[in-house]
């Protein structure tokens, strides 16, 4: 399987949509593949932080931010699994805060969460013209 062909990486989520892992994936490169054994699956997320993220960069007051959940936050069991975030923040002092109006954006693909980030980096850029 070639992890940078979204068909490819897709056929996969189809395969491994529900089963004993409980919505628990993990990275392999960049695709994600069910992971059963609980123990496991968190010392990966704890240990791969970095590799979690997708993609992250500021546009003015706006920090736009990608990464792999390792969760599946789908809500009906015949969906894809939605496994990467983007997130539009906003700078507020020390810390950053979630934009209300801005895109929250969920996808089963490694691929597919770069163009959600895409997307979302447009959004923040029309924030300030």
């Amino acid at each position: 399987m070639n992890s940078h062909d979204p068909l490819d990486a897709l056929d996969a989520l189809v395969m491994a949509v529900r089963g004993t892992h409980n919505g628990r994936y993990i990275l392999e490169g960049k695709v994600p593949v069910p992971c059963e054994d609980l123990l496991e699956w968190g010392r990966w997320i704890e240990e791969h932080r970095t590799e979690r993220i997708v993609r992250q960069e500021d546009i003015g007051p706006y920090w736009v931010s990608t990464v792999f959940l390792g969760l599946d936050h789908s809500w009906r069991p015949d969906d894809l699994p939605e496994l990467f975030e983007t997130m539009v923040f906003r700078y507020e002092g020390d810390h950053r805060s979630s934009v209300d109006d801005a895109p929250m954006l969920r996808s089963p693909t490694w691929e597919l969460a770069l163009e959600a980030h895409a997307e979302a980096c447009v959004w923040a850029r029309e924030q300030l013209d």
